[in-house]
């Protein structure tokens, strides 16, 4: 299978060339040439199968160019035991008869993202392999908070790879904090930067499209590569936990083959619900996405109204991972939905470049309403969604999954629809302490009590057990301090790997 550039279809490379490079040339991100069809009797096989067998399953039908040996030996690397905490690797917990949470977060750092950054690095050393690539391959990450984590623990001490990661200064929580600047490994680095989120992820997309910088880097031996869900390689492995769910859900008895599920999911950079509406286009009978945002709801109004509007004030929430303005894989999206017009694509992302907004046309707008809901939520409703869930059932969610669940409760009130649904639930209650326990609790519960006072204080509450990642941090001496200006952050780059 080949793979197209959403601003330029005339490009066309293999599956490990995509995942080498990361971003097309002119900015675009790729896209397969086609979706390969599953039929409900293949997904009825699954239901008996491994989380091995089902990643095999989904992504030998995209990465086509992998040996079966090879692709084999990225799935068993990457998804072990002694990584998830569990064989499942992505287990469903039963809520009640109607909702079901699709967990994410048993990984080493505790969100969804180690679920494809455990394997994007396997998938990138085997590229390198195939493509006969002799450079230092540099992954540039912009971060909301679990990105950058999950991708330096995915690529500490990996071989012919060096890591950089960009973090809004004063953006993330202070656990997430923790874990990136204490991380270990000899070819990873960390920084702050003076702004939001998506001052650092347009900061990177400026090095990525910097032919002068891109030869220079190339003069002294490196090539640049991306571990944002801009790259193929992070956003594939996520198809794989919806097949998964619905697997789950077979297996158990809950619904029968070809029952339609929706889907619910925090949603900030798009590329997770993406992952869903692909594996919907792989046959997966999903009836309705969800799209749950926090005060940052440009999505909520694009997909209501059609018009993409970043110029607004952005709030910082408790719910940092989705403090996003401008959702790059949304680019993707609107690849598919136009029939793959490059040509539309090509000037939507130019007009919100330039203009800060654009408005898709209507057969696109028609298209998305068809199939998406969408709604967002503020800080105290989130909290009350973390609440009212303990209370019923004591069951605890982090601030991300508790988005979703209470743009899921406003939509089953709205709509009476009582289809099964799956909910993301994408972060560790413990990464977000202060938050769920302010929730649980009130103010004067985390007063004066600092974070591994907090961890232990939700394990009493929750009588759920501290991940273990976590409370070492306690131990962990910082070492990267380093903040610079949006400005700056190439020649940080250029700092890091010693160029001029």
């Amino acid at each position: 299978m080949q793979y197209h550039s959403t601003r330029d279809k005339g490009i066309s490379v293999s599956s490990a060339q995509a995942i080498k490079q990361g971003l097309s040339e002119e900015g675009g991100l790729f896209v397969p040439e086609s979706f390969p069809h599953v039929s409900l009797d293949e997904i009825e096989s699954l239901a008996g199968k491994s989380y091995h067998c089902r990643a095999y399953f989904v992504l030998s039908k995209f990465l086509t160019d992998f040996s079966e040996e090879d692709l084999r030996g990225c799935i068993t690397s990457a998804y072990t035991k002694e990584k998830f905490g569990t064989d499942a690797i992505a287990p469903v917990y039963k809520l009640n008869d109607e909702v079901y949470f699709l967990e994410l977060w048993h990984g080493p750092t505790c969100a969804f993202k180690d679920m494809a950054l455990q394997i994007l690095p396997h998938f990138l050393t085997t590229s390198m392999k195939m493509t006969n690539e002799d450079k230092e391959i540099i992954i540039l990450v912009a971060t909301s908070g679990d990105t950058g984590k999950a991708a330096l623990e995915g690529f500490k001490d990996v071989a012919g790879t060096r890591i950089i990661v960009f973090y809004p200064d004063n953006g993330v929580s202070e656990i997430q904090k923790l874990q990136m600047v204490t991380q270990r490994g000899n070819n990873v680095s960390v920084a702050a930067v003076k702004g939001n989120f998506d001052d650092a992820q347009n900061g990177v997309k400026q090095i990525f499209t910097d032919a002068e910088y891109k030869d220079l880097l190339d003069r002294n031996g490196f090539k640049l590569s991306s571990a944002n869900s801009i790259n193929w390689g992070r956003l594939v492995p996520q198809i794989v936990y919806y097949f998964s769910a619905y697997a789950d859900l077979l297996a158990s008895g809950e619904i029968s083959i070809g029952d339609e599920v929706n889907v619910v999911v925090p949603t900030g950079n798009f590329g997770n619900i993406l992952a869903s509406y692909y594996a919907k286009k792989m046959g997966l009978p999903i009836k309705t996405f969800i799209c749950a945002s926090n005060e940052n709801n440009v999505l909520t109004d694009f997909i209501k109204t059609g018009v993409y509007n970043k110029n607004r004030r952005f709030h910082t929430t408790i719910s940092p991972s989705m403090d996003i303005l401008i959702s790059s894989n949304l680019e993707r999206f609107l690849y598919d939905l136009s029939g793959c017009d490059d040509g539309i694509v090509r000037e939507l992302m130019e007009k919100l470049r330039s203009e800060g907004e654009y408005t898709v046309p209507a057969d696109i707008k028609a298209a998305m309403q068809s199939m998406f809901d969408a709604d967002f939520c503020d800080d105290k409703e989130t909290m009350a969604a973390i609440r009212k869930t303990f209370d019923e059932s004591g069951y605890v969610m982090d601030t991300h999954t508790a988005v979703a669940k209470y743009v899921y409760d406003k939509y089953r009130a709205r709509t009476g629809d009582n289809t099964k649904t799956i909910i993301a639930s994408t972060a560790s209650p413990f990464k977000f302490n202060q938050s769920v326990l302010i929730a649980l609790e009130d103010y004067n519960a985390v007063a004066g009590k600092d974070e591994f006072e907090l961890l232990e204080l939700l394990r009493e509450k929750s009588g759920m057990k501290v991940p273990e990642s976590l409370a070492e941090l306690k131990d962990r001496t910082p070492i990267f301090n380093t903040v610079v200006e949006k400005d700056q952050m190439q020649n940080t780059v250029s700092d890091f790997l010693k160029v001029e």
